[in-house]
């Protein structure tokens, strides 16, 4: 059955491969509606392949030129942009793949509208975990993970009865500066963070995979995902990215899901659930060749966000908000070489501290707090640079 896809997020790292996916299996699924941000190369380079109905681009004074170009085309902007193509009533399955507290709204109206969710943007459920999975169950959408932990842990619970986990073990590569102690870590540049040696991603997941505040959302989403409690999930260190991650049950077996380095898999995994199609230019895992896999304990004084994260992730309300727009501001700054690298962590850590967190909060009380803590976290960040 031909499954209809509106996709947000097009332009970055997993929106690409979600239309690579799209492209290679034609039969299967039709791109309805997509959203793309600013970069206007990325609307042309669409629309010679695909034929959506509605796209969305982040500023309104585009459209005219574009709507002349592409008269077959509904141009649409802003969040209401992404809003509209998260509800396309021809859509099947919204997948959420833009980076940032943005993809919030857009995934609450999908869920409105009954859509299938196949969701990469961490921030939604780290920010409003209580207000998604509610929203999810009022009205019986499935959620359905890209991110390859959390697609491997789909996986290896597929069958399973909830009573009989045990523990979720989330596997991390230790990202750019795996191999460097927190001494060295001062005056890296940005060009060395960027520089993952398992994955090509976007910029702000590659920063994050360094500080591993990539891994400390993952946790959070997998409390959410798979209602699980903060001292049932552990991180595992595992340099090779070969097994995404793993389930222990009650009988002490271990189920781990395997597979090369790449995320059109889990993609294509959500978007064909619950079938499997063949992954077209893929490389095939050959453990004969690898050899070895490697393993050790994460080290929470080594990566400080991952104990943040847990820490926020225990305490709920408003505090998982703070973490997320301190770091999302934070890896902003740094990016644009206005602080060093280890001043990510500090500027977390500040802010949270700084916080009374608000418990149950809603939709209004995330945005406002969201908004709050990137104003304080850019003055703080003024404050360490004088």
């Amino acid at each position: 059955m031909m499954k209809y896809i509106s996709l947000i997020g097009a332009s970055g790292s997993i929106g690409r491969q979600t239309l690579d996916v799209i492209k290679n299996h034609p039969e299967l699924f039709t791109l309805v509606g997509v959203a793309v941000g600013k970069n206007i190369a990325v609307v042309h380079e669409i629309l010679t392949i695909f034929t959506p109905q509605v796209m969305c681009v982040q500023e309104c004074e585009q459209i005219p030129t574009l709507s002349k170009q592409y008269p077959h085309v509904t141009f649409v902007s802003g969040e209401n942009g992404l809003i509209h193509v998260a509800t396309l009533e021809e859509s099947t399955i919204f997948v959420n793949a833009v980076v940032g507290s943005v993809g919030l709204a857009p995934t609450l109206a999908a869920i409105e509208a009954k859509k299938t969710i196949a969701l990469a943007n961490k921030e939604t459920l780290v920010t409003a975990g209580h207000l998604v999975m509610s929203a999810a169950k009022e009205h019986g959408v499935t959620i359905l993970p890209i991110d390859s932990e959390h697609a491997a842990i789909h996986q290896c619970l597929h069958g399973e009865r909830q009573k009989n986990i045990e523990k979720l073990i989330l596997t991390a590569s230790g990202g750019s500066f795996r191999d460097r102690t927190r001494a060295e870590l001062q005056d890296v540049s940005v060009t060395e963070a960027l520089n993952h040696p398992n994955w090509a991603m976007g910029a702000k997941i590659t920063i994050d995979s360094a500080t591993m505040m990539n891994k400390g959302l993952e946790v959070i989403e997998a409390h959410w995902l798979f209602d699980i409690e903060y001292d049932d999930i552990e991180v595992l260190m595992h340099r090779e990215s070969i097994i995404h991650s793993m389930v222990e049950f009650c009988d002490t077996s271990v189920m781990a899901q395997l597979g090369t380095p790449d995320m059109r898999m889990p993609i294509q995994y959500a978007l064909t659930y619950p079938d499997r199609a063949v992954l077209h230019n893929a490389s095939r895992l050959s453990l004969a060749d690898i050899g070895q896999l490697h393993f050790a304990k994460a080290d929470f004084e080594r990566y400080p966000c991952l104990a943040l994260a847990y820490r926020a992730g225990r305490e709920k309300g408003t505090l998982p908000t703070v973490m997320n727009a301190a770091n999302e501001t934070a890896v902003s700054l740094f990016l644009d070489g206005m602080i060093c690298f280890l001043d990510i962590e500090r500027l977390i850590q500040m802010a949270m501290d700084e916080h009374e967190t608000i418990q149950h909060p809603d939709l209004a009380t995330i945005q406002h707090v969201d908004r709050m803590t990137r104003d304080r976290v850019r003055g703080l960040a003024q404050h360490l640079k004088d």
